[in-house]
């Protein structure tokens, strides 16, 4: 009988693909890579047109000698790595480890681990697709470069074992650039005015919010705006003048890709990027199902690409018309506008089987397995499903010269409501029925509802903000989200605390260095640009060494430009005024992975070291004693009292002397400008410089 070996990444699908095949197949693992570039040198040939130095990864030698037994038994050989480039890149890799040039050798890929997709496979086996291996060799050997040449440079700037990324780079200078914008923004005051009716007959109040005039949206700026307001209203009848009634629709999401699975998981579930791929990579090689074995559950968890296949298609609206009614299945289907560079081999992100509904799974999945599986399955079902339908009546209200409006809606049809909401979809407003108004009715008056607020900030990035962001920005694949910003947190040159990123010291020193000398590893556009050059290598279009001969001699040329002004600069250690208790000598400034720390010079003899705190020379305004720069446990700095924790005054902005004049608390300094630091007060100043 003929012998067949199927070699996959995971040991975790063996057991799931062995159950599909016949006795004559023999499915084993090579547990992800086998080769890649040596550690030890940056492993790339620059004279010799840029070639590549392989060599078999430390640990796997006893897995391919295992796997060169089996190909000896075998008379076919099936590749059966993940569908993306990087699967691609490893069955090219497996088939020069193993030395398969004179054997019957064959690719086949899988969208999702069931057995129709395998048997399926197996029928349109076909080559290693070289375009896609070569776009892959190209990314690694592009990431290879800028750390391996840059690194070194970061050490010597600062002295301790820091690292540079092609991608990470980038996604630290957007962290780093939405702070500054968030350091630098300055409130503004406005006010707000609700005023709450009655209609005859009615029960419950209408609440009303202040518009205008008639022909003028008008925005209260202050509180003596609002007072005037206030007072040329008293006495005033309210009266209904116009009431407009409609419907709008809310369209049915689109299935999920990889980035708005990570977005919607982050939402929802409060999962980390991370997270959530390790978990669906769980649900795709395969869940032990009561009494139907090991099956992979969902499909291929790395994709851009919304496509589903016409079999997926027409069971999912079958399911709909059977369990909610043909009213609510779909006539169309909503799709992603086109990005240009979706991988259309791939399907979006879906359950292999829309009828294993998730309460049919609960028992064989774990509690975070199966709040995957739920968003997944229920995000695939509504996206197939019709629009919500809203009722909506507008009401303009008259008070003298002066306008206020309300505004209801009424879902009227559930569409796909019935099965999903978004976890940041508004909740439906509540509150009195607007049918019972009539032009021309009179209201009685309740009382007014003056607010007071200040403009806000850009919001801090969280994992999945800057996901849709380096998507809309075109920067990295869906394999690499999760690992740059895992990689990023993991270095401590970001911090996340409440699901908020943050730049820590050494973030900014680091993206400093990269934004003086290397502007265009860091310029969005140019790694934007560098990732459709990427496609265009996987499309076939363009060869994968051209985008290398053009980057490296730029590279160099900023490397050994950045060398010469390193040299320029004498990188010593920084005596402090703190004395060390163990041996009396000044201590000095160091670094080290988690930023400035005070060492003993004395170093090896004496040992000792402590936090640095960095003074500021302002008083605290709590007690008297010195401010110092301070930093949480995740590496974030705010400014606290150096009698800490005895005193507990803190701040995320550096507090001025300076008290504000209108109220008498202490102000912050935030970009060129001094606030006052209580926010209802909103007094601001110019920073006077110079004494001017």
């Amino acid at each position: 009988m003929a012998r067949y070996l199927v070699i996959v990444e995971s040991p975790a699908k063996v057991k799931t693909i062995k159950k599909f095949l016949g006795s004559n197949y023999v499915v084993t693992a090579s547990n992800g890579h086998v080769r890649d570039l040596p550690k030890s040198q940056i492993g790339i040939d620059v004279e010799h047109d840029y070639e590549p130095k392989y060599i078999t990864i430390r640990g796997k030698g006893e897995i391919l000698a295992n796997l060169r037994k089996e190909v000896k038994r075998a008379d076919k050989i099936y590749l059966a790595t993940d569908p993306d480039r990087e699967g691609e890149a490893i069955s090219w890799h497996l088939s020069q480890a193993l030395k398969l040039e004179d054997k019957k050798v064959y690719r086949i890929s899988f969208n999702e681990i069931t057995k129709n997709a395998v048997k399926a496979s197996l029928k349109n086996a076909r080559e290693i697709d070289m375009d896609l291996v070569d776009a892959q060799q190209a990314r690694r050997i592009l990431d290879r470069i800028v750390g391996y040449r840059i690194s070194p440079l970061l050490w010597a700037k600062v002295k301790r074992g820091l690292s540079a990324g092609r991608v990470q780079s980038v996604a630290l200078r957007i962290i780093a650039d939405r702070e500054e914008e968030i350091n630098a923004f300055i409130p503004e005051e406005y006010w707000s005015l609700g005023v709450s009716l009655k209609a005859p007959g009615e029960k419950k109040l209408l609440g009303a919010k202040f518009y205008g005039t008639e022909n003028k949206k008008i925005t209260i700026g202050s509180k003596d705006e609002m007072d005037n307001i206030l007072k040329e209203l008293e006495g005033e009848s309210f009266s209904v003048v116009d009431i407009k009634k409609g419907e709008r629709f809310k369209k049915a999401p689109i299935v999920f890709t990889t980035s708005t699975l990570q977005q919607e998981a982050s939402k929802a579930l409060n999962f980390a990027t991370s997270k959530t791929m390790r978990i669906a990579q769980q649900l795709y090689e395969g869940i032990d199902i009561k009494g139907n074995g090991t099956v992979g559950v969902i499909t291929y968890l790395r994709t851009d690409s919304t496509r589903v296949s016409d079999e997926a298609e027409n069971s999912v609206r079958q399911f709909v018309k059977e369990q909610y009614g043909g009213q609510y299945a779909a006539a169309g289907v909503s799709r992603k506008s086109g990005s240009g560079k979706i991988q259309d081999a791939h399907e979006a992100i879906r359950p292999t089987d829309v009828n294993r509904t998730p309460a049919m799974l609960k028992d064989s999945l774990s509690r975070d397995q199966f709040r995957l599986y739920q968003l997944i399955w229920k995000r695939f079902v509504a996206s197939r499903m019709q629009p919500a339908k809203y009722e909506t009546t507008s009401v303009k209200i008259a008070a003298g010269k002066y306008r206020f409006t309300a505004a209801t809606s009424k879902v009227v049809f559930e569409g796909f409501r019935l099965v999903y909401t978004e976890a940041e979809e508004e909740k439906e407003e509540r509150g009195v029925s607007l049918k019972s108004l009539e032009k021309g009715v009179s209201l009685s008056v309740g009382e007014f509802e003056p607010g007071q607020h200040f403009t806000q900030p850009p919001a801090h990035y969280t994992e999945a903000a800057l996901v849709k962001t380096l998507e809309e920005l075109g920067i990295g694949r869906p394999s690499t989200y999760a690992p740059t910003i895992s990689t990023i947190i993991a270095r401590r040159y970001v911090a996340k605390e409440n699901k908020n990123l943050y730049m820590t010291e050494l973030g900014e020193v680091v993206n400093h260095i990269m934004k003086q000398s290397f502007p265009s590893i860091v310029d969005v556009n140019f790694t934007a640009n560098m990732e459709s050059l990427l496609d265009g290598v996987a499309d076939g279009k363009v060869k994968w060494r051209t985008i290398i001969e053009n980057f490296y001699p730029d590279l160099e040329e900023a490397v050994e430009t950045a060398q010469k002004e390193l040299e320029n600069v004498k990188i010593e250690d920084e005596v402090s005024d703190e004395i060390c208790e163990e041996c009396g000598r000044n201590m000095v400034i160091k670094y080290g992975p988690h930023g400035r720390f005070l060492a003993c010079p004395g170093f090896p003899e004496c040992r000792n070291t402590k936090p640095y705190l960095e003074k500021t020379g302002v008083k605290c305004p709590v007690c008297g004693k010195e401010v110092v720069v301070r930093k949480t446990k995740k590496g974030r700095r705010y400014f606290g009292c150096e009698n800490n924790p005895d005193c507990e005054f803190m701040s995320w902005q550096k507090p001025s002397e300076k008290k504000c004049p209108k109220c008498g608390n202490y102000m912050v300094e935030k970009g060129n400008k001094l606030l006052c630091s209580d926010e209802k007060c909103g007094y601001t100043e110019k920073i006077e410089k110079n004494g001017r």
